[in-house]
């Protein structure tokens, strides 16, 4: 499998970096093979190098200074309908095309995006999951932390990157996509980064690469809750 080839997006953990949306689709590490030396793991892509340690300490990701990307822990998490998600409250989040179906009033003309407040920006419901419907929306949720509550179940996902910014993307799938052979599934995804697909970032909506080539970012995912307020 290489970059760019088709693929069924089924389950677990992985790392989308430098894109999730965009070309590649789900960025240019997903489909490459991983090599191991002693207790890191190693993908090398066209423009960039990704290490990961699996330890308790943070890994980074180098390439050249002033190099910018989106990077997800793409979490694909199996939720039932009675899941809620939280975040901070009134955290600004952004909504993508997929989403102008179930808002009021038109889209706004070649808006690549358009913003409200969770958990219901301009009044779509985010933070609850509920029973096959149809639909499929993306959002990006200012902030790195988020908690999973589904039944006795609980599960925290969190992101720092010093000088970076922050998010937790959401995919919410109730049986909307693909078009030819629609399923649920639902991603839950620290980032770093503020949308989907690198093309769309603006200024401030990306990570940089610092002077250093290193970016260090701490993932943490946990069944504690300290929720989000």
């Amino acid at each position: 499998m290489a970059p760019g080839d088709a693929f069924v997006d089924a389950g677990g953990l992985e790392e989308c970096v430098p894109t999730v949306r965009g070309t590649p689709d789900h960025g240019d590490a997903w489909s490459r093979p991983w090599t191991r030396d002693g207790d890191a793991e190693t993908v090398r892509c066209d423009r960039f190098t990704l290490t990961r340690t699996r330890r308790g300490t943070a890994d980074g990701v180098v390439a050249d200074p002033g190099f910018r990307f989106v990077w997800a822990a793409h979490a694909l998490l199996d939720l039932s309908g009675e899941a809620v998600l939280r975040a901070r409250e009134g955290a600004p989040t952004r909504l993508f095309p997929e989403a102008a179906p179930l808002l009021d009033g038109p889209w706004p003309d070649g808006a690549r995006w358009v913003a409200g407040s969770w958990p219901a920006p301009l009044g779509l419901r985010l933070d609850r999951f509920g029973p096959d419907d149809g639909t499929a929306v993306g959002a990006v949720v200012d902030g790195g932390r988020c908690c999973a509550h589904d039944g006795p179940d609980r599960l925290a996902l969190a992101v720092e990157a010093e000088g970076q910014p922050l998010s937790v993307a959401l995919w919410r799938n109730l049986g909307g996509f693909p078009a030819d052979r629609p399923c649920r599934s639902t991603g839950v995804e620290p980032m770093l980064g503020r949308v989907f697909d690198l093309d769309d970032a603006g200024p401030d909506d990306a990570a940089r690469v610092p002077a250093s080539g290193e970016v260090r970012r701490r993932l943490t995912v946990g069944a504690d809750c300290p929720c989000p307020r």
